[in-house]
């Protein structure tokens, strides 16, 4: 199914941020529109102060790339914007070349649901550099958000571990969009399902739900309320058991229970939204036990998150399902990945390939040249480092990684270690070469990727520093750039 198409029925390509278009005619002008260039999607550091990131959003990526294109409408809204004088922003010619734009680039990606690292591209794009360009705006939308969420997912569902945990924040997400995109990342990260019933549709994500407090509130009497409920919905029975006193709503869930049995059906359990919920999960699953429900699940929602989760595991809470909603779908406590696009070649007047770096002075945000790739190594079932390096330079058979923020941080991997390169082609010259993996595939990549690394890295606070750095010969043409570009050497 067409998600995007679904949604939005219409075209996209204005996805973006103005100064693109605006780049786009001036390379388009001065003749550079053709020329090869070569660009990276990455981000500097791991969100939520965490030692990993997952990667989110290719597909929406994908679908978007196979249907760029400017349609009458676009080209027409073009014409209408001015520049500072008053004359028309775009010329004419310009926006014949948009109504005609087809992508031609190649593009080269991580999956979705690889565990990925600060300064590793997530997405390579390699063609002219006017469609280059164009394509930094709405591939930064599709993949930093979704990788954010996928990242909050999956530190959720390790703490809740091996507990399901349900993703519940439609209401309070950021619009529609970033309520779908939520629900879809969140899955991917691990959660067991949503609340959200249109991102079910459109993604094939299982549904949870059951009913509110002003469900109980319509009625006279609480368990009237919950006799009522397992009537019309025998088969999809928890109850919320907070609306007024939370353990004489257990006591009332337990009778409404065996009223339910009797019709030949079974209480699934109880949801508890406020309170002490390490205590009342306790004494709740006590009056469960002694009631006849074992079996009969306690779900928790209530403003949760990893730390509020893996603190009432350890107070012995007896929560078996967790309904995560605001700091998941929103990633409360850091709302933004810091994802960016970079050009790391361009092909020059002769037509070599010239590597590039951009300058700062923060060493985090020099920039790393070349077409990069990145290399896993894996030893004895575990991820043991991550190389960086230049897909035309090649990579030595005992490759030395240098972390560029600190050099005296090294790593040498023998040669016959297994590996995996990370950035898989999807498109070539245009055309998609990648069959895009179900959504269910993605969330399995998800946990088997976080099963091969060390406990360290996956813990919350002070995380360990996984390995990953530049391979050697790249590290020395980076220092060399940078040293040219600041009249230090040559």
């Amino acid at each position: 199914m067409s998600t995007l198409g679904t949604v939005y029925r219409q075209s996209l390509a204005l996805l973006t941020d103005l100064y693109q278009l605006t780049m786009a005619q001036a390379y388009w002008r001065s003749g550079l529109a053709a020329r090869r260039s070569v660009f990276h999607l990455f981000f500097r550091e791991n969100p939520f102060g965490g030692g990993f990131s997952v990667a989110c959003g290719l597909a929406q990526a994908v679908e978007y790339l196979e249907k760029l294109s400017f349609d009458d409408g676009d080209c027409t809204y073009l014409a209408t914007l001015r520049g500072a004088d008053g004359e028309p922003l775009f010329a004419d010619g310009f926006l014949k070349y948009l109504c005609a734009f087809r992508l031609t680039c190649d593009i080269d990606a991580v999956a979705e649901g690889t565990v990925v690292f600060p300064r590793e591209p997530l997405l390579r794009v390699s063609g002219p550099v006017l469609e280059a360009q164009l394509l930094e705006t709405p591939l930064l939308n599709l993949v930093n958000f979704q990788t954010l969420v996928a990242t909050k997912a999956a530190r959720v569902c390790q703490a809740a571990e091996p507990d399901s945990v349900l993703e519940f924040g439609l209401r309070r997400a950021q619009g529609i969009d970033g309520a779908l995109s939520a629900s879809r990342a969140a899955f991917v990260g691990g959660c067991a399902a949503t609340s959200n019933v249109l991102a079910g549709r459109l993604f094939g994500i299982p549904l949870r739900g059951t009913h509110a407090h002003s469900w109980v509130m319509a009625f006279g009497d609480e368990l009237e309320a919950f006799d009522a409920f397992a009537q019309s919905m025998p088969n999809n029975c928890v109850f919320l058991v907070d609306t007024y006193d939370t353990l004489d709503g257990v006591h009332k869930a337990v009778e409404a229970g065996k009223r339910l049995r009797a019709r030949g059906h079974e209480m699934l359990g109880i949801r508890l939204d406020s309170g002490d919920l390490a205590y009342l999960s306790i004494e709740a699953r006590r009056i469960l036990n002694e009631g006849g429900f074992p079996e009969a699940r306690i779900f928790a929602s209530n403003d949760l998150d990893e730390h509020l989760i893996r603190s009432l595991k350890h107070q012995g809470a007896k929560i078996s399902v967790w309904g995560v909603g605001t700091k998941l779908a929103t990633a409360y406590d850091e709302p933004a990945l810091g994802g960016v696009y970079k050009l790391s070649a361009l092909e020059d007047s002769d037509g070599q390939l010239q590597h590039k770096v951009k300058l700062s002075e923060q060493a985090a945000k020099i920039s790393n040249p070349g077409v990069q790739q990145v290399r896993r190594f894996l030893s004895q079932g575990e991820f043991i480092g991550d190389v960086i390096f230049d897909q035309e330079m090649g990579i030595a058979h005992n490759p030395t990684i240098i972390d560029p923020m600190d050099m005296s941080r090294r790593k040498t991997f023998s040669s016959g270690t297994a590996h995996e390169d990370l950035l898989v082609p999807v498109f070539r010259a245009g055309v998609r070469v990648y069959d895009v993996p179900s959504i269910r595939v993605a969330q399995r990549r998800t946990r088997a990727q976080l099963s091969c690394f060390h406990a360290g890295i996956r813990r919350f606070t002070h995380p360990h520093q996984y390995p990953v750095g530049l391979e050697e010969r790249l590290f020395q043409l980076k220092t060399q750039l940078v040293l040219e570009a600041r009249g230090l050497e040559g």
